[in-house]
Formats: C-alpha cells, structure tokens, sequence
C-alpha cells in the first residue's frame, strides 16, 4: 500500500495541496480528457450523478455542463473549501463529506456515478467500487479515472511507493471483484504522456 494510500496522510497531503491544485492538476488530468471521459457516457440532463471524490469541483464542471445539479462528495474539507469558492454551498452541487468506501447514499440513487483522480487513494478500492456499484440505477453507469501503472521499473518502484497505479488487467481484477457486469477500459492523457490516465466506464 502506498504512503498516501491512507485516509489520514491524504488529508494532510490535500491540505497543503488544495491551495495550488487547480493549477497542478492541468498538468496530468486536462479539460480535453475530462471532455473525452465524459463522451464515454451517455448523460442525459435529468439524470442525478454523484462525483466521489470531486475535490476542488474540476470534473464537477464538466459534468454540469450536462446536467442540471451534480452531487460532489470527498474527505477532505480542505478541497470542500475550494469547492464552495466555486459553486456556493447551496448552488447546483449538493455537497457531502464522507467516505468513498461507506457513500452516504441508499441503494440505485443516481443514473451516474463519476470518479477521478480519486481511487489512488482508496485503501480498498475494491470495496469503494462495490459502494459505486451499490449506488448507482441497475440501468446506470460507473466511470472510474486513475492513474495507468508506468512501463518503466524505476517509475513502477516509485508509484507503487505513492499510491495506487494499475494496468488494465489489474482494473479487471477489482471491477470484476467488485460485482460489475460489464466494464470497459480507455487509456487517455495530454499530448506528453496519452497513456497516463486508465478510464473505465461500468455497468452494475
């Protein structure tokens, strides 16, 4: 398990980082791969969609800009903080702090379930993705963005140091252990590095 692969180091970490992470983020997760995540879906304006993980609310834009509301959820109040600068505490995201293995939410609430960046930081992922699975529709759709595991041994010893990396058959592994029926995975990234995002799209 990597260094920020715990509940509490992530916390710090984000408290520190959500004062620059805007800026930092366009580097590796960019506004055309959001455009691109989001053309993996089919997202209709009535559908009520929950972001786990939504931090500062970067992805949460995105996904307004189809949608009417969107519920944002993370641990940290630091990136809540940053979040609220954007959107109001009672603007079009409803906002929650909690726990991406124990969502807040009952069964089949949302027509669509988003992450991104996020899942690096699950201790059990596997556990986090079956509370996805939990609560999205039957007929909904879960779409997971995290970091693809480095062809290169010195970078593989430095992510797996970090957090979590992992390649396609590792995602197939815990979607799979997770209880989805069917899943399909996208490699995606900004012109310097196109494979260094893994984009999963599932349904329960």
């Amino acid at each position: 398990m990597g260094i920020l692969e715990n509940k509490g180091r992530a916390r710090v970490f984000y408290k520190y980082l959500s004062k620059v992470y805007d800026e930092v983020n366009t580097f590796i997760w960019t506004e055309q791969m959001r455009t691109e995540a989001l053309g993996l879906l089919e997202i209709e304006p009535d559908d009520r969609v929950l972001d786990v993980g939504c931090g500062t609310g970067f992805a949460t834009e995105g996904l307004l800009e189809h949608v009417d509301g969107v519920y944002g959820l993370d641990q940290s109040a630091h990136q809540l903080a940053q979040a609220y600068d954007k959107f109001g505490k009672r603007g079009p995201v409803q906002f929650h702090r909690g726990d991406a293995e124990r969502l807040p939410f009952a069964d089949s609430t949302f027509d669509i379930v988003w992450s991104s960046g996020s899942i690096e930081y699950w201790p059990d992922p596997v556990t986090a993705l079956a509370e996805c699975r939990r609560v999205v529709k039957p007929e909904g759709q879960v779409l997971i963005v995290g970091p693809n595991y480095p062809n290169r041994t010195l970078l593989q010893k430095l992510a797996d140091l970090m957090m979590l990396f992992y390649d396609e058959s590792e995602a197939d592994r815990m979607f799979e252990a997770a209880g989805f029926s069917s899943f399909e995975h996208h490699l995606m990234g900004p012109p310097h590095s196109p494979e260094i995002a893994i984009t999963t799209v599932a349904t329960p």
